[in-house]
């Protein structure tokens, strides 16, 4: 089975190409473009794989050689090209190829024995000879009564161990897969269920001419972002919902993003669905499976499609950085991004820009959709995200970092975003991003910041000595952030405060009855968020004599004196936190007599210019 006919396909991508990529746009064939450049490199993975494999046979345990599942492939290359290309493309292959090919190099076996990991290439290739409707006999792995074959759906066949063998055998387009226990009969339609058998159902939308098809995939092992995972099956009820949410999502993109939706069938196969989350929407992706995306469901369509066109970013860049280095391979986690709480890698910041370039790019179409009456839900996040986008990519287009070329796609994101910057936006919503961004940035301080221990103890000794002034080293000199968070941080305001734009003009009645079942949301948040500050203020000096250390209620106290005006204190709480807290327990270790959070905190920000 080869690439072409000599073995070696040459990809190239044109600067039109780049540069269109760089600033979100490219459409379906720079996609297509990326997709082929997958398909090889998978192609490779799997020739080296069955190379290395066929070097050590036990590594296949009691399944055949890797020689039988590559003569199986190469006839169904021969026979029915097409059904090998649904399996290359298939994101899973990626993954599961990715993967392997770890354990094998670092020596480590992962969540199975090395011989299911590495048997999962029959797997594949029975899948490819079924899409093919060849006659064929093999053996797969069964993992906890499990067998998959990936793109079709799963086999449920009882075992008397959780690591063991499935034959598969295909004849006159009848499939059957059994064990020592039981037999299966896999349905014609495979994507339906049946007895024994889990189908993985393909959804289709459709917005005018576009139409988007994925298949919601909870079966395959491999769609695991970090390591295999079981089945998680969905109920037909919430595989209702999913399609009719993604139905709702893809007519927002059709309507508001043409270009998006032109390019993103191209490169999103499958979905793999989570549960829901409150307040939350977390996803995923990763290089290996390109094609797909793991998505908490959201409670709304807006909230779905700007996820969607999140992960297409991601997915579009990842294809992107297997034809090409754009920054250096630096671990080191010293980057601040607004959309995670933990110091990031030169990497993860430009996947974020990049991903939340696109994120912007939605929620600015949807608020300009009707400039009478705007979406004020859509407002707020267009001008928290243009800002949030906009101050992690000036801090990254002049990091060393980056490749040169890594500069110039930095600068074809640049081109579109910096011009949004200036587009109005409502007071009151601006006065919003403020905070919420003032809240993150501060919460994200007191976490992983350390200061410097000489600094803290100049200044508790100065404040024990009722000295006016300490001789301290100046505050504003930032060490490394690290790893390691200083307490848990909490979301809860920006949950709040979202949720009293989106649930009415002043939140008060709306979130009076909703606040509470907010996770981790507070009586004082709840005052802070709905403009009572004094009594904010008194709720967050209350949580930190119970617990003096807790990183939010230092955070929210700065933010409340914010908007009473108590300047001093304030801007001590929100632009060094972890220097205030850092003094307030080496106060605490020293003497019983403990000042008021906001004293000392006044006291210190007299020292701030």
């Amino acid at each position: 089975m080869s690439d072409t006919g000599d073995g070696f396909t040459l990809h190239r991508l044109s600067w039109a190409d780049f540069d269109n990529l760089a600033r979100g746009e490219g459409g379906a064939g720079a996609v297509r473009r990326l997709r082929r450049a997958e398909r090889s490199r998978r192609l490779f993975l799997l020739r080296a794989l069955v190379e290395e494999t066929t070097k050590v046979p036990e590594l296949f345990g009691p399944l055949p050689p890797a020689e039988d599942a590559w003569e199986l492939l190469a006839r169904v290359q021969e026979r029915a090209p097409r059904a090998l290309e649904v399996i290359l493309a298939h994101p899973y292959t990626g993954s599961w190829a990715g993967y392997t090919a770890r354990l094998l190099r670092n020596r480590i076996t992962g969540v199975c024995p090395m011989w299911m990991h590495a048997g999962h290439l029959h797997a594949l290739a029975a899948a490819a000879a079924i899409h093919a409707g060849l006659d064929f006999h093999t053996h797969i792995p069964l993992w906890n009564s499990s067998a998959m074959l990936p793109t079709l759906g799963l086999v449920r066949l009882a075992a008397d161990s959780p690591y063991s063998v499935a034959e598969v055998h295909s004849e006159h387009g009848r499939v059957q897969v059994s064990n020592d226990v039981a037999r299966v009969a896999l349905p014609p339609a495979f994507a339906v269920d049946a007895p024994g058998w889990w189908g993985i159902p393909r959804l289709t939308m459709r917005a005018g001419e576009q139409v988007l098809s994925v298949r919601l995939d909870d079966l395959d092992p491999y769609r695991g972002l970090y390591e295999p995972v079981g089945p998680h099956r969905l109920d037909h009820a919430e595989v209702d919902v999913w399609h009719a949410l993604l139905d709702q999502a893809w007519r927002l993109i059709v309507h508001h993003l043409p270009d998006i939706a032109d390019a993103l069938p191209a490169g999103l196969d499958s979905l793999v669905p989570r549960p829901a989350i409150p307040f939350r929407i977390p996803s995923a992706s990763t290089g290996d499976a390109f094609g797909s995306a793991t998505i908490s469901r959201p409670s709304d369509a807006a909230a779905l499609a700007a996820t969607l066109v999140h992960e297409f970013q991601h997915i579009r860049l990842s294809g992107l950085l297997h034809l090409t280095r754009l920054h250096d391979d630096d671990p080191r986690e010293r980057f601040y991004t607004p959309w995670r709480d933990d110091p990031r890698p030169i990497g993860g910041v430009l996947q974020g820009l990049y991903a939340y370039f696109g994120v912007t790019t939605f929620w600015r179409a949807l608020a300009c959709a009707n400039p009478r009456t705007p979406d004020r839900r859509a407002v707020f996040e267009f001008a928290y995200w243009r800002e949030q986008t906009w101050r992690v990519l000036a801090t990254l287009r002049d990091d060393p970092g980056l490749a040169p070329i890594g500069h110039q796609f930095v600068a074809g994101i640049a081109e579109r975003l910096g011009p949004w910057q200036d587009e109005p936006v409502p007071a009151d919503l601006s006065a919003l991003v403020a905070a919420v961004s003032a809240d993150h940035y501060a919460g994200w301080r007191i976490s992983y910041l350390r200061p410097d221990p000489a600094v803290v103890a100049d200044l508790a000794e100065a404040w024990l000595a009722g000295a006016a002034r300490p001789s301290a080293t100046p505050l504003g000199t930032d060490r490394a952030p690290t790893p390691v968070p200083d307490g848990s941080w909490s979301s809860a305001r920006a949950d709040l405060i979202r949720l009293s734009i989106a649930d009415s003009p002043d939140g008060g009645n709306a979130l009076s009855t909703t606040w509470q079942s907010i996770p981790g949301a507070t009586a004082a948040d709840f005052a802070y968020v709905t403009g009572r500050l004094t009594d904010a203020v008194r709720g967050y000096r209350a949580e930190l004599a119970a617990d003096a250390d807790r990183p939010a209620a230092w955070i929210g106290l700065g933010l409340a004196l914010s908007g009473l005006g108590v300047t001093p204190a304030a801007r001590a709480l929100l632009h060094y936190p972890e220097v205030v807290r850092a003094v307030h327990r080496r106060i605490r270790a020293r003497t019983p007599t403990v000042p008021l959070p906001d004293e000392l905190a006044a006291w210190i920000g007299c020292f701030l210019y």
